[in-house]
């Protein structure tokens, strides 16, 4: 199992982050997370001692349900069946200083529990999966809402786009990019995935 993630998939959040949509050739920022970065059934997510500056990042998830390479985007639909909900993690203080000096950031953003995720639903649950609201909420105030229409890559264009490069297997988990309102967690903090009005994820920041 891997985790495939998009950064840069929606506009406000390119515009809070304060740069600019990267032009090179219109494709989508990848990254990866390891799996040892999943953090299952609601468990506590452990504030790490070498960042000052955790921020969250809700997202819609794609689970990927069989094995596939070079997928054209016609056919993408039929490698997923499920969708879900989880937070990217990431460490901004070290991305920042990595970023600074034109280095890859993956530990920023692939380090232990940088992964919650929730538990699965059928994507058939939603009349269109280009049409789903999503929100985080913090200690019971909304921090994150994001609609999927609003994405600059759709989904299929993704799972496309990311079997060229990478054989996807059955369980493999994509992250589909982030709306505006990402900031920081503390210690103490309940944060809580909704997709529509239903909660799919609640932990704390311990």
């Amino acid at each position: 199992m891997k985790i495939l993630a998009v950064g840069k998939n929606y506009a406000n959040h390119i515009a809070e982050m304060k740069t600019e949509f990267d032009k090179f050739s219109g494709e989508p920022v990848v990254f990866l997370k390891p799996d040892t970065a999943l953090l299952k059934d609601n468990a506590p997510f452990y504030y790490p001692e070498f960042s000052q500056d955790v921020h969250h990042e809700v997202e819609i998830l794609i689970k990927i349900c069989k094995e596939g390479k070079n997928i054209q985007e016609k056919f993408a639909h039929k490698y997923y069946e499920e969708i879900g909900i989880g937070i990217d993690f990431t460490a901004r203080d070290i991305q920042a200083k990595l970023k600074a000096n034109s280095y890859s950031w993956e530990i920023a953003k692939g380090f232990n529990g940088s992964a919650p995720v929730s538990y699965f639903v059928p994507k058939t649950d939603f009349l269109d999966l280009q049409n789903i609201n999503f929100s985080l909420k913090i200690n019971d105030e909304i921090r994150q809402e994001g609609n999927t229409s609003l994405m600059i890559f759709k989904i299929d264009y993704i799972i496309a786009y990311l079997s060229r490069y990478f054989t996807l297997k059955q369980g493999d988990i994509i992250f589909t990019g982030t709306p505006a309102g990402v900031g920081a967690v503390k210690v103490g903090d309940k944060l809580s995935a909704f997709i529509e009005d239903k909660e799919m994820l609640t932990f704390l920041v311990k």
